[in-house]
């Protein structure tokens, strides 16, 4: 029929950061920040290529705190992801990822 792809395209099913496998190490949480009381929320921007490494990472929203904000990029681009999938094809796609520091969480 015209006007109708040939085949369906399938959906994009989004990479994850979470599988407890991956073992992803939460960030550093900076000395500085911590001696001044800060806390806050980084949410990062990162496009994860189809082997689940991250190709790209930007800022998405600072904490308010630049080494907060130092402190979750750092972290996030040593990652592992399982990548997103087109199929069974493993494809390049974005993820936001939030990283939350709390001062009743650092160690």
């Amino acid at each position: 029929m015209p006007g109708l792809p040939s085949r369906a395209t399938a959906a994009v099913t989004p990479p994850s950061y979470t599988a407890d496998y991956l073992r992803n190490p939460l960030p550093e949480y900076p000395l500085s920040a911590r001696r001044l009381g800060q806390e806050g929320v980084v949410l990062l921007r990162v496009k994860v290529d189809p082997a689940g490494v991250p190709a790209e990472v930007h800022l998405a929203k600072s904490s308010g705190v630049a080494s907060l904000d130092e402190a979750a990029l750092k972290a996030v681009r040593g990652w592992t992801f399982v990548p997103a999938r087109q199929g069974q094809e493993p494809v390049a796609a974005w993820v936001e990822v939030p990283i939350r520091f709390r001062l009743s969480d650092a160690k």
